[in-house]
């Protein structure tokens, strides 16, 4: 019997910096953007929420928003995946289905809009903005069903920077 994935984690990068006259792929996080990071890191670490596998876009914001919310000894597995950049919900779908379900678990997924708030969407039946640096996570209620299916999950949290940031 294989373990099921019990949480489940989609991040959107952090707040990205404009200043520069950098390609979309290069550009950094602005300064809110390293500040939110940073909280929704600590916050996930105060609940017990850090994942064992992190799959992300390639981009240097997502890369950096990783960077600055969890210490590299903290994560077991990191893959940066080209086909995650500005993924739709169908493409990040797809990349999940082709891994295959981890078994060790929390699983985090770090990405881009528009397709995270079709994956907010998907998973949870809810259409709401998902501001940069917004953490969704779901918990399984069912092992049975296919773990990319919205059956398998509820919604555990929605944490947005400005709902813990001041």
């Amino acid at each position: 019997m294989s373990m099921a994935l019990e949480t489940f984690m989609f991040v959107r990068h952090a707040k990205s910096s404009w200043s520069q006259d950098l390609a979309d792929h290069d550009r950094p996080l602005n300064a809110r953007g390293r500040q939110a990071a940073k909280t929704i890191g600590s916050i996930l670490k105060a609940k017990g929420l850090i994942p064992n596998i992190i799959w992300s876009s390639d981009s240097a914001r997502t890369r950096e928003t990783i960077a600055l919310m969890f210490a590299v000894s903290e994560i077991q597995q990191t893959e940066f995946i080209s086909s995650l950049y500005h993924g739709s919900a169908n493409q990040v779908l797809t990349v999940c289905a082709q891994r295959g379900e981890p078994t060790c678990g929390p699983l985090m997924l770090v990405g881009h809009n528009p397709g995270y708030e079709m994956l907010l969407e998907y998973f949870t039946n809810v259409s709401r903005s998902y501001p940069t640096g917004a953490c969704l996570v779901l918990k399984r209620v069912d092992k049975k069903a296919d773990w990319l299916s919205p059956e398998a999950w509820r919604l555990e949290d929605f944490i947005r920077p400005k709902d813990v940031m001041r």
